[in-house]
């Protein structure tokens, strides 16, 4: 579902964003207050140095309790230079959220699934 993507990419940029400008409550309190839980169990999944690794189970469950689409929101290009989008729905899609072809967070358009 757009909505479940949604929720999970904008966390994974909130995380970042959290960790690079300091505004941890602002945005916590902003998008359902999951920041902190989606920093210490997701953060390692998505960062753009190293492979793809299946996400941890501690991980998925955030993500599936997230508010993504309030997450969404705040991807910046800072952000993008951080964390890989190609991880973010690789995370999203082993968690097991639909991750639509087409749908955009910040500058990132989610490309076809791989069979």
């Amino acid at each position: 579902m757009a909505s479940s993507y949604t929720r999970v990419l904008a966390l994974m940029v909130i995380v970042e964003i959290i960790s690079l400008t300091g505004g941890s409550h602002q945005v916590s309190a902003q998008c359902g207050g999951a920041i902190p839980a989606l920093i210490g169990k997701c953060k390692s999944f998505v960062l753009i140095p190293g492979p793809q690794i299946p996400p941890s189970s501690e991980c998925c469950a955030v993500i599936k309790t997230a508010d993504v689409p309030c997450l969404c929101n705040f991807l910046t290009p800072i952000i993008e230079k951080i964390v890989s989008m190609e991880k973010v729905v690789f995370v999203a899609r082993t968690c097991g959220l639909t991750v639509p072809p087409g749908m955009k967070c910040g500058s990132y358009t989610v490309p076809p699934a791989r069979e």
